[in-house]
């Protein structure tokens, strides 16, 4: 095993290639594994120094390339951030959310069940999920690790099975592997299906920022840095077979969001924008509140944000803005 090696799968996606950043930061060589859909931006690779990544282009439905990447670099984690995430995609095409999010897990576990018995290799296994597995909560209510899973999307329902499955693959198989569930994340380079970079979007270009029924829903929002910071102290000092919550404390319900970002926009960058909030017919099953209970990676492992909803945003909107 080498210590220095990290797999990131999905690591041109928007989380991923932000924790390939830090990763590479913290001086880890790292294997990305990407199948590059619409989600992912191979040109990220442009800012990254060759000689500390190494890329390969497949999905992780394929297990043989799965086991040959590991057996070759021996790393010691694995992170998976190979994912479909987008609820609404979810309702409309199922099918590729059941086949990554559970079978690309799956596929993940056996491999490295097959090569902890065949080459006596342990390599950890980090999976980075979502809050959504926790399903609806009352208002003033936040999710926390022992809580039930109650999904609501197949996207959820895809993400809250992956989970399950890693769980019973640590108690039966004895997988060294941890679980991370975090909130909405949000920062410069997000796809433009994502709440927040489809309203910069519509700001840039003049239009009407569509919300879903009345804009009452609520989610929490982390910067995707502060996200990345607590899986690599997850990855350092997380214990295995646990799982933690990763959340921010900052929960706001999709109006706020809108018109927050719509004032900045215009104060800070273009005060002749005429946009404005419009509300749309809401999306099926559509879950009121999301919110973690960050308790206990803030106690045991002594992480917490850093950056506040209005610095993200800023910073966001200056980068977004060039």
């Amino acid at each position: 095993m080498s210590k220095n090696n990290i797999i990131v799968t999905g690591g041109l996606g928007f989380i991923g290639f932000n924790l390939v950043k830090k990763l590479i930061e913290k001086k880890f060589f790292v294997i990305i594994i990407d199948k590059i859909t619409y989600a992912a931006n191979k040109k990220n690779l442009q800012y990254l120094n060759k000689k500390n990544y190494k890329f390969y282009n497949f999905d992780i439905i394929n297990k043989k390339k799965l086991i040959k990447t590991i057996v070759k670099y021996k790393p010691s984690c694995i992170f998976n951030l190979a994912a479909e995430t987008h609820v609404d995609q979810s309702i409309n095409f199922p099918k590729k959310f059941i086949t990554t999010n559970i079978y690309g897990v799956f596929n993940i576990l056996e491999a490295l069940k097959e090569i902890k018995d065949k080459y006596r290799t342990i390599t950890k296994l980090i999976q980075v999920s979502t809050d959504e597995v926790y399903g609806d909560i009352k208002r003033k209510k936040f999710s926390k690790e022992s809580d039930r899973y109650f999904p609501s999307s197949p996207y959820s329902s895809s993400k809250a099975s992956g989970d399950l499955i890693i769980f019973s693959y640590i108690r039966t198989f004895k997988i060294p592997a941890i679980v991370t569930n975090c909130c909405n994340n949000f920062g410069p380079g997000q796809n433009k299906e994502k709440l927040i970079p489809k309203i910069i979007s519509c700001l840039k270009k003049n239009k009407n920022l569509p919300i879903y029924g009345k804009g009452k829903n609520q989610r929490e929002w982390i910067f995707v840095e502060d996200h990345c910071e607590a899986l690599l102290k997850i990855m350092n000092k997380g214990k295995l077979g646990e799982q933690y919550n990763i959340g921010s404390g900052n929960v706001y319900d999709n109006i706020f969001i809108a018109k927050s970002i719509l004032n900045l926009y215009k104060k800070k960058f273009n005060n002749k924008c005429k946009s404005k909030i419009i509300f749309v017919k809401d999306r099926p099953g559509h879950d009121f509140r999301y919110a973690l209970n960050s308790n206990k990676i803030k106690k045991k492992l002594g992480w917490k944000s850093k950056f506040s909803f209005a610095q993200g945003i800023y910073k966001t909107l200056i980068n977004e803005s060039k």
